[in-house]
């Protein structure tokens, strides 16, 4: 959902996911980058991050993780209705009218990214100066 702050005029941009949709197509504000690799489907002509100069791309995947060492069984249990639901048409359309892609990955594959991930953040924090200050 767009933040009302921008829709009262009271802040001037603000970065979130797709949840600005419906307020971009029906012209109550202006989509000025994503930050995927690519362009995307719905709006071709918004350039990415990458397009203007700044080397970050960033999407939104979503997962879900337990507790360490958490029975392989249910491990499995969860994945399997997880990854049935993504694969459900509803679910489909719903990513495709929010422009995202439907990205399965498997637990051990996930939790790669996961890792690649933080990693990858820490290190970007870093060089912006904004990591918290060790006393």
């Amino acid at each position: 959902m767009v933040d009302l702050a921008l829709l009262g005029g009271h802040i001037d941009v603000e970065s979130n996911s797709t949840g600005w949709a419906g307020t971009v197509n029906e012209g109550k504000a202006r989509l000025l980058v994503t930050w995927g690799a690519g362009r995307t489907k719905n709006w071709p002509d918004v350039p990415t991050l990458r397009e203007t100069g700044v080397d970050i791309v960033s999407n939104s995947p979503f997962g879900i993780a337990g507790p360490k060492g958490m029975d392989p069984a249910v491990v499995k249990a969860l994945h399997d209705a997880f990854k049935k639901g993504m694969e459900e048409p509803s679910h489909i359309e719903a990513m495709a009218k929010l422009d995202q892609e439907v990205a399965y990955l498997s637990s051990a594959d996930y939790r790669a990214y996961a890792v690649r991930e933080l990693a990858e953040q820490k290190k970007m924090i870093e060089a912006l100066g904004l990591g918290l200050k060790q006393e």
